[in-house]
């Protein structure tokens, strides 16, 4: 994996985590307007990453899938991936 692909996957990530955040915000602040619109900023951001990646690496998940569904398991898995070293 090369130090793109780990930045882009880095980011995704950071995102994921920010998204599961404002999840659990408003589940107890459901009429928060500002937490709303950055749930909903980081949704789309999310989404437009996440096609990009796929686009350029492959896909992440069983709901990424090419037509060659092989290249899910040519590279490594997120756990084995180790961010700390480029």
């Amino acid at each position: 994996m090369n130090t793109c692909q780990k930045e882009d996957l880095k980011r995704l990530m950071e995102i994921d985590f920010s998204l599961l955040e404002m999840n659990l915000f408003l589940d107890t602040h459901p009429n928060d307007k500002d937490a709303i619109e950055l749930h909903n900023s980081l949704t789309q951001k999310c989404m437009h990453l996440r096609y990009n990646y796929v686009c350029k690496y492959g896909p992440l998940s069983n709901e990424d899938m090419s037509p060659c569904p092989y290249q899910y398991i040519s590279s490594p898995w997120p756990w084995e991936i180790n961010f700390s070293r480029r």
